[in-house]
């Protein structure tokens, strides 16, 4: 098992937007950056843990649990000439971008950015190292413990 954390700006996609979902369930879509998208697509798992991350918002931080609910699957907004996520370039027999379902298994308190970044134990976490602005980043089974364990 593999632990992430994922941002999504609560506007557009909040912890209760997921927990009020059909099967609690939502694409993680509209990822247009290849790293990201090369988590989702080649490392994420089913059952893999997933701290929620709120951005873009007054108070950024972790709002709640959810964990990987499918295998990556080419993300259909990339052929939605509509879709502020159109890609013109993405050939639908060689998709660009993928997403993966995301289940939300709980609201948790807030858990400000301010507050991750205090903690010693999350000196090494991938989203709190300076420039860094992925959605998506790889978080180890110590620091998932810490922030499960001990400010959740």
């Amino acid at each position: 098992m593999q632990y992430w954390l994922m941002k999504s700006e609560p506007d557009e996609c909040s912890i209760d937007d997921v927990l009020k979902a059909p099967g609690r369930k939502t694409p993680w879509s509209g990822v247009r950056n290849y790293q990201a998208r090369n988590f989702m697509k080649d490392r994420m798992s089913i059952g893999d843990g997933v701290l929620f991350y709120h951005s873009s918002c007054p108070e950024p931080g972790i709002a709640g649990l959810a964990e990987v609910a499918s295998e990556a699957y080419p993300d259909k907004s990339q052929f939605d000439r509509k879709s502020e996520y159109y890609d013109a370039k993405s050939d639908p027999a060689n998709p660009r971008w993928y997403n993966v379902d995301v289940r939300a298994v709980r609201k948790t308190r807030l858990v400000p950015l301010e507050e991750l970044r205090r903690h010693d134990a999350l000196k090494k976490m991938v989203t709190l190292r300076p420039g860094n602005r992925l959605s998506i980043t790889p978080v180890t089974p110590a620091e998932w413990r810490f922030i499960t364990e001990k400010l959740m």
